[in-house]
């Protein structure tokens, strides 16, 4: 498997939002990471991509571990935040290199790839332009861009569909599936349940910072049977203390 937490308990300060949780995401797989505002997801993904450090528990890429091989594990993901994170005084062209340095990537086979995905994304027009002035569903494309390019074998995807249009949204959707035909993981946040609902293999439900649940469509409605035949029904249920 690509990806495995075990037993983490983290959250800020030293204050526990996560409370023991584990759970796998399998190479080839897209896990969907389900739950209400508040429940730990973005905890949960800001301990994944190294930004919080577990009070206990443990978290490995392809048995890397950030505490004993930070490089390493770093260059295993690539991550799409819900908020684009970009630079001011860089251009597409720029942002596109930086990530070429530090994923440590063949130039020439890393601007093949970018040029692709410039194209699909309809950006392939503004490689001088700054993206920080783009509109938020251009700079959630060069996100997106950015992360592909790489060789990551784990993809962390933070509600990737705000903000995009619906031309977009297919385009991120293929990019996910040959990935995935690659072997490549995917750990996916959204709130997008319908979509979710159609594409992930497999869900994680979280909340109050325990995992709920953990299975595939099927498994997940055989445990909620009184809150609906569908991810959404059950996330609203969950919602409204409905589903136990």
């Amino acid at each position: 498997m690509s990806l495995d937490v075990k037993n983490v308990v983290g959250g800020y300060s030293q204050v526990p939002v996560l409370k023991d949780i584990s759970f796998d995401v399998h190479d080839g797989e897209l896990v969907g990471l389900i739950g209400l505002n508040g429940a730990g997801k973005s905890t949960t993904i800001n301990h994944i991509i190294g930004l919080l450090t577990p009070f206990s528990g443990s978290i490995e890429i392809n048995g890397f571990q950030i505490a004993t091989n930070n490089k390493e594990y770093k260059k295993q993901i690539a991550y799409i935040p819900e908020i684009p994170v970009l630079y001011t005084e860089l251009t597409l062209r720029e942002h596109i290199e930086m990530t070429i340095m530090a994923y440590g990537l063949d130039h020439e086979q890393a601007w093949t790839k970018a040029h692709a995905l410039l194209k699909t994304f309809r950006l392939d027009n503004k490689l001088e332009w700054f993206p920080v002035d783009f509109s938020k569903g251009m700079k959630q494309k060069v996100m997106i861009v950015c992360a592909f390019m790489t060789n990551a074998q784990l993809f962390v995807i933070d509600e990737p569909f705000l903000g995009l249009d619906p031309l977009a949204v297919n385009d991120l959707l293929d990019l996910i599936n040959d990935r995935k035909k690659q072997g490549a993981s995917i750990l996916m946040s959204t709130h997008v349940l319908d979509t979710a609902e159609r594409f992930c293999d497999r869900f994680v439900l979280i909340n109050d910072g325990k995992i709920k649940i953990e299975g595939d469509l099927a498994e997940i409605k055989g445990a909620f049977p009184n809150a609906g035949d569908s991810l959404n029904n059950i996330y609203l249920a969950l919602a409204k203390g409905e589903a136990q």
